[in-house]
Order: C-alpha cells, then sequence, then structure tokens
C-alpha cells in the first residue's frame, strides 16, 4: 500500500505539472541530455513474431523457450509480447499483482537476452481499453481512474526492466488505440510516456498508430526516442477472411473461390500499388518530420487461399523493405502463423514437435 501511495503521489505531481502547462516529459529529456532519434538515423532493423502466451487471460501459459530458440535460429531478431493486464492483475481491482505470472515475463525477457532478440512489450489489454471486447463501464481515453491504473501497471513494469539496454527491451503503450479523436490520445500517451521515463528516463518506447494502428499520431513529433507502430491488414477480406471475430458465423459475402491477389471487389482494384500507397500516404507525414517506424502486426489468416496469402504478404514485403521498416508476424503458432496454422490447402512438415508452413517461413527469411 505504501508503495501505491507514493505512486499516486508522483502521478498527482506529473498531472498538476500538465495542468499548469509545463512539459514535464520534454524537461525531464532536457535534464538527462537526450536527443530525439534523428532524421537520418536508421530504424533498427526487428523482425520477428508476435507470442501470444500471454494474451487471454482464460488460456495464459508460460512462455516456452523452444519458441525463442526456434526463432532465433531461423535468423529473425525480434519478439512481441502482446499482454493482457488480466493475467496478473484483476478485472475487478486493478491494483492487485501476481508476482508469479510477472516472473513468467521476466523468463521471456531473459529468454530474449539469451538468444539475442528484442523483447517488445505490449499492453493488448490495459485497464479501461482493449480493441477486443474492451470494458463498457470504463474508458482510457477519458476517463482518469483507468488511466492512473493504467500508468501503476507500466510504472510497475518500468521498474522492473529498467537494468536492460534499449537494444534488448522496448514498451509498447497500448495496442490499437481506437479512432478517436488525436487529442484524447496525445493525453493518454505522454502521460503514459511521462510516467515510464519518471522510472527509466532513457527507455525506448513504441506508439501504436491511432485508429487501430493505420496512422500516426503526429502531435508525438516532438517526443524523443519513441517509435510508431502500423499495421499490415489491409485489404481486410484478404487478411481477415473467415474471422469469426471480425465477420461473426455468418457465411461470408464473398466468394472464397474469387479470393485472389490483385483482389477485385465492387469494380475496385487492391494490388500492389494500391498497398503502396495506403502505407505511404498514411505514414510519410510522420516519417518526414523525422519519425520512425515499426510495423507491429500484420499476416493472415488460415481460411484465405495459401497461395493468395503468400502472393499479398509478398507485395507487403517489398514495400516494408523499401521503406525501410521491420516487422512482427502475428503470430508465430496460430491460424495467422507459419507454425500449426491448420490450413487446409497446405503441406506442412514436421518441425520440432509443430507443422510448419516452410513455404511461408521461406518468404519471411528472404524479406
Amino acid at each position: 500500500m505504501e508503495n501505491r501511495r507514493d505512486f499516486m503521489k508522483q502521478i498527482g505531481m506529473l498531472s498538476a505539472l500538465s495542468l499548469a502547462g509545463v512539459p514535464a516529459l520534454a524537461s525531464l529529456n532536457e535534464a538527462i541530455g537526450q536527443k530525439p532519434l534523428s532524421k537520418g538515423s536508421k530504424m533498427p532493423q526487428w523482425k520477428g513474431f508476435n507470442l501470444l502466451n500471454k494474451f487471454n487471460s482464460d488460456n495464459q501459459t508460460p512462455f516456452e523457450e523452444k519458441d525463442f530458440e526456434i526463432i532465433a535460429d531461423w535468423g529473425f531478431n525480434f519478439v512481441r509480447l502482446p499482454l493482457s493486464y488480466w493475467c496478473w492483475s484483476s478485472k475487478e481491482d486493478w491494483f492487485v499483482i501476481n508476482e508469479s505470472v510477472l516472473k513468467e515475463i521476466d523468463h521471456a525477457v531473459e529468454l530474449g537476452k539469451k538468444y539475442k532478440l528484442h523483447i517488445n512489450i505490449n499492453f493488448h489489454r490495459a485497464p479501461g481499453y482493449c480493441i477486443n471486447n474492451t470494458d463498457p463501464k470504463y474508458n482510457l481515453f477519458k476517463d482518469e481512474e483507468p488511466l492512473k491504473a493504467c500508468e501503476y501497471h507500466w510504472k510497475l513494469f518500468a521498474e522492473r526492466y529498467k537494468s536492460y539496454s534499449n537494444k534488448e527491451v522496448s514498451f509498447n503503450l497500448i495496442n490499437e488505440a481506437p479512432n478517436i479523436e488525436d487529442a484524447q490520445y496525445d493525453r493518454v500517451a505522454r502521460r503514459l510516456i511521462d510516467t515510464i521515463r519518471s522510472a527509466d528516463p532513457k527507455r525506448l518506447i513504441i506508439v501504436d498508430g491511432i485508429a487501430v494502428g493505420s496512422r500516426p499520431l503526429m502531435s508525438l513529433i516532438d517526443v524523443p526516442d519513441i517509435i510508431q507502430s502500423g499495421r499490415g491488414y489491409q485489404p481486410m477480406l484478404i487478411s481477415h477472411y473467415g474471422a469469426n471475430w471480425v465477420y461473426g458465423d455468418k457465411e461470408m459475402y464473398y466468394p472464397k473461390e474469387q479470393l485472389s491477389w490483385p483482389l477485385h471487389e465492387n469494380g475496385k482494384t487492391y494490388d500492389k500499388a494500391w498497398l503502396r500507397n495506403t502505407l505511404n500516404n498514411a505514414w510519410n507525414p510522420w516519417i518526414e518530420k523525422g519519425g520512425k517506424v515499426h510495423i507491429g502486426e500484420f499476416g493472415c489468416h488460415n481460411q484465405t487461399p495459401h497461395e493468395v496469402a503468400l502472393a499479398w504478404l509478398s507485395d507487403q514485403f517489398d514495400i516494408f523493405r523499401e521503406n525501410g521498416w521491420g516487422w512482427s508476424l502475428w503470430n508465430l503458432s496460430g491460424s495467422f502463423g507459419v507454425l500449426d496454422s491448420n490450413r487446409k490447402d497446405v503441406r506442412y512438415e514436421d518441425y520440432k514437435g509443430h507443422k510448419l508452413d516452410r513455404k511461408m517461413l521461406n518468404l519471411l527469411q528472404k524479406a
């Protein structure tokens, strides 16, 4: 309880500074002599996978060393951990902490260090917000109570991992902020950044773009040492064909046998040029001001024909490469992944107890 009271005092001080018009983060960075990533500096070429062990509190599992070993053996260098705070806390009491679960996350961070994989810690579910089934009683972007709780959890993580370098660990504030006013997201992002850097002043922070990661939050261009995270799921008819969490359980409106890449739908053509324009038009304003981009999620659900998925992925990789963007596939094992994806039209290879989609892996390794 004492730690919690101290934390609330610190949050109150930061809030007071903001209300008084004092840019607390800028002052903090001036004090430590920190400079923004320069316009000419290169993004780390992080390429890898999302691991979903703590994505859903109802079926969470410990992180497995073999996953980190496999990712490293294949030549990748990045692991994103989309986490639900329900795994180590409670939807009824946001301030309760289960230390045993946090130790399992510690283990993942240590495995990243062991296998030279950068670990990106993401709050996929935060107090007051989740892109999947958010709590209707609270709104992180409007209500003070969930924001203070989110600050509490990020402060806990910042203290916990401050001995790790930015080469080893980064923080990803919130997964896929909704399509809200920029000022609403800016307020939350700055509060969380301030909280993290009050404990760990130089921590590298990734901020998902606004509108479900589809465009940058331009107002953050003054904040040092952040990267914004985009998505590679467009068009959704290719990436999420047959996904019941998007389309429900009803029959798909578009016949599966007509799926192709390029895709022709309702008189419109979706192709590589369309993809390039969609991504570049969204992110170029951020890049032109010196901002950096990483594609934190992309991939294709197992109901899309395999050859269509591979053709679409190949075009995405060309565009990522043109822009110098790293990426992390959703996911390693599962319906979007290269392992155990349960596609009906793939000849799988037995690999370390898994079913490996070798064609997809080969494409990823060349990207």
